[in-house]
């Protein structure tokens, strides 16, 4: 079942249990799938992997709109946007710990032969291949420049 249709179900879902937070944030996916759809130059169908770089756009959106509110001392909009984004996480793909993103790269550096700082675009590259929708590129760049560094 695409990712459209599973919030099209989970809409009808969160109307009838008279959710309105829950509605809110699948109704943010929904929009944001659909103008994805739309754009110049897609498919018909948005591959898996643009719905993941859809959801993941939304929670970076979100996080950024509450850090703003938070500093702000605005609760009420840093709660909206908190509620938003727990409605959309579940729909990502696991995301990886910090342990295991080392892990990773440390084996990736050593598959690529990278050891220093200059080999870092090579690296970032292929980590965020291989780790899209698993880890966070901020998260990925901090560990490669540990790593390298």
């Amino acid at each position: 079942m695409s990712l459209i249709t599973q919030i099209d179900q989970d809409i009808k879902l969160a109307m009838l249990a008279k959710q309105p937070d829950r509605l809110r944030g699948l109704r943010a996916i929904k929009s944001a799938l659909l103008l994805a759809k739309t754009e110049k130059g897609a498919a018909d169908e948005v591959t898996p992997e643009a719905e993941i770089k859809v959801l993941q756009k939304l929670i970076k959106q979100r996080k950024e709109s509450a850090d703003i509110y938070k500093t702000q001392n605005r609760e009420d909009l840093y709660e909206i946007e908190m509620e938003e984004m727990r409605v959309i996480e579940p729909y990502l793909p696991q995301q990886m710990t910090r342990f295991e993103i080392e892990g990773y790269l440390e084996e990736l550096i050593g598959r690529i032969g990278a050891t220093s700082v200059s080999d870092m675009g090579r690296v970032m590259g292929m980590a965020n291949k291989e780790l899209a929708g698993k880890a966070d590129g901020k998260t990925i760049s901090e560990v490669v420049r540990q790593l390298l560094g």
